[in-house]
């Protein structure tokens, strides 16, 4: 249940409408309040995308890429163990591959072995099979001591990253990320594998221009390899400005038309989703999870093997192994949410929930690495406010892996920065986003952390709260809640990070309900100010919400809900909202 004094309508822009005259004024409203207000935002053709030659360091690194393809080196693709580093990793080595690029492999770090990225201990373990060319995929801007030792050992290195520097950058022999200083490119909103896109275009550039393709080597066209992108960049929760929308569009229509890697679509079917049908969220909810559950419990090679796969049944198999793992993954998180809740109730029994400290760190020996990003997210989810979840390195370590999720306004890595700065040495690594970060700290310096974190927040924050708000797109009259909607709502899509998807508000009766699932409300409404009733579904709300009321509040999306091949429009409940206090 919501306050109804937390949903703010979202704001439209006074002037500046150049929208199309055909839009509804739902759509229009929409588009508006996520400042789209030029027709040529709503494009969302390849030929969209921004121009490459404003990413600094690409020419450089097309070049040496380029090099090593055409003289047949040894390259190695240094991934990451999330859906973004995965996805980056099987475009990088499937897309060489496709250009002719003869000897080319992957290693994604274990996590519990080696940490995050290039670090000194991976590079050791490769010189039996020492690369000739090393190319990073979603890290390495922050892993200087791991690059300086692979140039050592003569090793080309690259750099293609997408997370904010540090205030010395390593010394590769090219870097692409365009959160690097100076660096002019439009979006800085790229997940690693659209910089692995960009690179690998420029790539198929420059051996175009030295006459490497020909009857006997075709050109590889790149949009065959969208889908992947699409999947990274949706995981990996980047804004989703008009040149990520692009990308995640262009792979969506692919893989709508089963031109997708046999890998993807087995995730997809065991996630329970119609390919033929796909909207970003199943890429968020169905897929990524089950292929980040590897990289969180076990190995992500089984997840990259997964998507490089042109056998389907084998892809099939490998996607059954990620499905477990997902399962195993369910099980841990649902008992360390459970002991993190534990620790907030504990709290809130001495503290009232105003008196909580702005940043939550919770803690517990027997929690696992892998999953603490993902209590973290829950528990700011229920408490807006940012948490950091910490576990030991491995059992009985006095080694701390954190994982760091915030809200609006309190930048995560800035946060970390600034008690870096004012507590040299306690953090013993750390980096990441806005949102989310990750770092290492010693046990015994937990309870400082914990309180430089705070102080630093109230820095950061200043005199304004915490208090969450929601935006709503305004109330749908009846004639509005239709199909025709929910697929015009549709088609504008993909929706995702900072470009949400629309949230409706309104009353209505109830007709019918029922518990489907043992714990979501499958029921029949029925607009007060119509006549046609409509199905709605409240995920994780039992009838007892409903304080035995007739009718309700609620706030929610218009979906598309496909059915032994009929189409009808349904609710999608998000809030159900109390009334009488706004």
């Amino acid at each position: 249940m919501i306050d109804a004094r937390r949903i703010k309508l979202r704001p439209l822009p006074a002037n500046g409408d150049h929208l199309p005259a055909s839009l509804s004024p739902v759509l229009r409203r929409v588009l508006l309040g996520r400042g789209v207000s030029e027709a040529e935002q709503l494009e969302l053709g390849l030929q969209r995308l921004h121009s490459p030659a404003q990413l600094s360091g690409l020419a450089s690194a097309a070049s040496l890429l380029a090099d090593a393809v055409c003289d047949g080196r040894d390259i190695l693709i240094a991934g990451d163990f999330d859906a973004d580093g995965a996805t980056g990793t099987a475009l990088a080595v499937a897309a060489l591959q496709a250009m002719g690029a003869r000897r080319v492999r992957f290693r994604v770090p274990n996590r519990f072995e080696f940490g995050y990225g290039l670090t000194v201990g991976l590079v050791e373990t490769l010189r039996d099979e020492l690369p000739e060319v090393l190319v990073t995929v979603d890290s390495g801007i922050a892993c200087n001591a791991g690059v300086s030792r692979a140039r050592e050992l003569g090793c080309t290195v690259i750099v293609t990253d997408h997370h904010l520097p540090g205030e010395v950058l390593p010394e590769a022999h090219a870097i692409v990320n365009p959160n690097c200083p100076g660096d002019a490119f439009p979006s800085k909103a790229l997940a690693g594998v659209g910089v692995m896109f960009y690179l690998l275009s420029a790539v198929r550039t420059v051996l175009r221009e030295r006459g490497w393709f020909g009857p006997r080597r075709a050109e590889p066209n790149l949009a065959q390899f969208l889908d992947l992108v699409a999947l990274g960049t949706v995981a990996d929760l980047v804004p989703l400005d008009q040149n990520n929308r692009v990308l995640v569009r262009q792979g969506i229509e692919r893989i709508r038309r089963g031109l997708a890697r046999p890998g993807l679509l087995a995730l997809l079917r065991l996630g329970k989703r119609d390919y033929r049908h796909l909207v970003a969220s199943d890429l968020g909810f169905a897929v990524a999870p089950r292929l980040n559950a590897a990289g969180r419990l076990e190995d992500m090679s089984v997840g990259i093997r997964c998507l490089l796969s042109d056998d389907a049944d084998e892809a099939m198999g490998l996607a059954g192994q990620l499905d477990e793992y997902n399962r195993s993954r369910r099980e841990l998180q649902e008992q360390m949410q459970a002991d993190a809740m534990q620790q907030v109730e504990s709290l809130l029994d001495r503290l009232s929930r105003e008196e909580l400290p702005l940043c939550l760190c919770l803690h517990d020996e027997s929690w696992h690495q892998g999953i603490v990003g993902l209590v973290a997210s829950r528990v700011k989810d229920t408490l807006h406010r940012p948490v950091v979840v910490f576990a030991p390195e491995a059992e009985g370590s006095e080694i701390l892996k954190g994982s760091g999720r915030s809200v609006k306004g309190l930048h995560m890595r800035d946060l970390l920065a600034h008690v870096d700065t004012r507590h040299p040495g306690l953090i013993q690594g750390f980096g990441g986003h806005a949102m989310a970060a990750g770092l290492t700290l010693s046990l015994g310096g937990l309870q400082l952390f914990e309180s430089a974190l705070e102080e630093s927040a109230r820095v950061f924050l200043g005199d304004r709260s915490l208090t969450p708000e929601v935006f709503s797109d305004g109330e749908l009259s009846a004639r509005e809640l239709n199909l025709g909607t929910a697929l015009a709502l549709r088609d504008l899509g993909p929706w995702g990070q900072q470009f949400p998807e629309p949230l409706f508000e309104g009353a209505f009766e109830i007709i019918d309900q029922r518990i489907v699932g043992g714990a979501h409300l499958k029921m029949v409404l029925r607009p007060l100010d119509g006549h046609e009733p409509i199905d709605a579904i409240a995920f994780g709300t039992l009838p007892e919400d409903l304080q035995g009321n007739s009718a309700l509040r609620a706030l929610y999306r218009l979906d598309v809900n496909y059915f032994r091949g009929e189409r009808s429009c349904q609710l999608i409940v998000e809030h159900l909202v109390s009334v009488g206090k706004g």
